[in-house]
């Protein structure tokens, strides 16, 4: 019962650190996506290949001027290769929204954006150091991906949407912050009494 129960635990970590790389990507939060990965992870990544920090200052380069993105994890099997090593494989799409080109503008309407989709798999090897599930070897594997128009694509502030951005300023981590201390605020007034 005692295996059944940390392999449950096992998963949830690694399951965790799948959205934690997701949102650090949506959300250009590149600490987020460094503590997804161990230091001397290797990354397969479409045209890059090599370690963390090259990985981050390419996806830096990659989603600079992009107005938002999206990563949606769905199925994830997880195989245990011992008690401290898994291989993960992981089924995403990716979609994001850019301005066009100088040579994509004059076919557009002026509220049309570029929408770059991607649809593939994460297969990693995940480690478990220092007590701390990781990816030390990742192969991005595309299924197919292309860049179509996004008719209306401009985000436009006279709408009543909460629009989401591509940092910490979020909605999503205001309301994260709210909550944590709000519940620390709580917790200082339950020890006073």
């Amino acid at each position: 019962m005692n295996e059944t129960l940390q392999r449950l635990a096992d998963r949830a970590e690694i399951q965790d650190s799948l959205c934690r790389y997701a949102r650090g990507v949506d959300r250009g939060d590149w600490d987020m996506v460094r503590s997804t990965y161990h230091p001397d992870a290797y990354d397969q990544h479409g045209e890059y290949r090599g370690g963390i920090d090259g990985l981050i200052e390419w996806l830096d380069k990659r989603f600079a001027g992009v107005d938002n993105s999206m990563h949606f994890l769905g199925n994830c099997l997880i195989e245990f290769a011992g008690p401290d090593h898994a291989f993960v494989e992981t089924y995403f799409v990716s979609r994001r929204l850019r301005p066009p080109t100088e040579v994509e503008r004059p076919a557009l309407q002026p509220g049309d954006q570029m929408c770059r989709e991607a649809w593939g798999r994460y297969a990693d090897q995940f480690e478990r150091r220092d007590g701390e599930w990781r990816v030390a070897h990742r192969i991005v594997v595309l299924e197919t991906s292309h860049t179509s128009v996004a008719l209306g694509g401009v985000r436009s502030s006279a709408t009543p949407t909460t629009w989401g951005s591509r940092d910490v300023t979020d909605p999503s981590y205001r309301s994260r912050d709210e909550l944590f201390a709000k519940a620390a605020s709580g917790l200082r007034q339950g020890s006073s009494t």
